[in-house]
């Protein structure tokens, strides 16, 4: 059975819950710095840009999706083989893209049949239900 493209109602959802656990993780990482002396300030930067940025792509290639997109009942997939999760790279790009475009980049996903966002189209994914 295939899976049905997930709408955008889903797709905000998962956006903010994810929004709430980067900063969950950022609080965490900020108290654990500060219960050291003399933390570099290059060691604090490494550690936010790797949760801001690496957490989205790096669960989307090896989960499927963030902790947003389980909670909400949905998935990233190959759009031409929805049987496997996207790899590293293009999960990396989609964020980045997502990233810059922000709202913008979920105005497709109501125009397309297969509910594409435009970094949906860049990458070369979708977003589906989980079965």
């Amino acid at each position: 059975m295939e899976n049905a493209y997930s709408g955008i109602f889903d797709r905000v959802k998962a956006v903010i819950v994810d929004s709430i656990i980067i900063i969950i993780f950022m609080i965490i990482i900020t108290d654990v710095f500060s219960s050291f002396e003399d933390v570099p300030n290059n060691a604090r930067i490494i550690a936010f840009v790797f949760i801001f940025c690496l957490y989205d792509p790096l669960c989307t290639s090896i989960f499927g999706g963030t902790i947003g997109h389980m909670v909400n009942g949905i998935k990233v997939k190959r759009e031409n083989n929805p049987e496997k999760n996207i790899s590293f790279l293009p999960a990396l790009f989609r964020y980045l893209v997502k990233s810059f475009l922000g709202w913008i980049s979920l105005f497709t996903v109501m125009g397309n049949q297969k509910r594409q966002a435009i970094h949906d189209f860049l990458a070369g994914s979708v977003v589906v239900y989980r079965e």
